[in-house]
């Protein structure tokens, strides 16, 4: 028989920062009070309800979409509900636009804590092979270029803070490409392997870097998929939940991932489609 140990003598003790995330949980503040998320492509959709928990959970909330009008209407509705945002125009392949955006940002309170990239285009419905050089460079630019070079440019201000969460919005597309988003799908793969990448370099700063890939999610960016009645019912018999996800499905994990409740959690691409095609 063994000898008994104690238990301490096993574990190594908690990092300091972690005892203070954690001590955090005891009071009955939001989750998220005093942070700052920025959030691409968040006027609408999986975006828009992100913004409106990150929110509701005590961040403030910097939202952003390629046009005014539809950034001037989402935060109109958000501050409706009394939740702390502000809003700017930008078209994150826009070099300028992504520095509005991060000045937009400091001026609530010097810095960022959370980075959610949720803006994506798809100007094609068709075959890789058949896809010209300009649909690849947009594609390619848009979804998984954009993304890093706006990290790059929030970087110095995450940093500052001593902690941060990135998350980058994929799909299941990643691991079960659709026959009709051929560049798509690549991308897609791309920026889940970005997440992989990011984590390990951002890891000794502190700043966690995870991965949500949606599935079919009810939306007006997936109506193209959601006409396609075969592509549909073959998916559809692969669903452990007969239905249709909801934008709201994919908010929680975001506001989870953002929080202390997940500071050991990096590195991770997180399938929320009903099912988990990966594994």
């Amino acid at each position: 028989m063994f000898p008994s140990l104690a238990l301490k003598t096993l574990l190594p003790m908690a990092p300091p920062f972690l005892m203070r995330s954690i001590s955090t949980r005891t009071n009955n503040r939001p989750k998220l009070a005093n942070k700052v998320a920025v959030i691409t492509g968040s006027t609408s959709g999986i975006g828009l309800a992100i913004s409106q928990r990150l929110a509701q959970d005590g961040a403030h909330v910097v939202i952003s979409s390629r046009k005014q009008q539809n950034v001037d209407r989402a935060v109109a509705m958000l501050k409706r509900e009394g939740l702390s945002v502000t809003g700017t125009v930008c078209h994150v392949g826009k070099a300028e636009d992504r520095e509005q955006l991060v000045n937009t940002a400091l001026k609530h309170s010097g810095g960022v804590d959370f980075l959610v990239c949720t803006a994506g285009v798809n100007p094609l419905v068709g075959s890789t092979l058949g896809s010209s050089e300009q649909i690849w460079d947009k594609i390619m630019n848009i979804n998984v270029k954009a993304p890093a070079l706006l990290l790059s440019q929030l970087l110095p201000h995450m940093e500052k803070r001593g902690e941060g969460s990135v998350v980058l919005v994929s799909s299941v597309a990643a691991y079960l490409p659709v026959p009709k988003l051929g560049v798509y799908n690549v991308s897609k793969t791309a920026l889940a392997a970005l997440t992989k990448t990011l984590a390990v370099e951002l890891a000794p700063k502190n700043i966690r870097v995870n991965g949500l890939l949606p599935g079919i999610i009810e939306t007006e960016f997936s109506k193209v998929i959601r006409e396609d009645r075969d592509f549909l019912e073959n998916v559809n018999s692969l669903y452990r939940v007969q239905r249709l996800g909801q934008p709201e499905d994919c908010a929680g994990l975001v506001s989870f991932l953002c929080s202390p409740d997940a500071s050991f959690i990096t590195g991770e691409n997180i399938v929320v489609a009903g099912f988990s095609p990966h594994i």
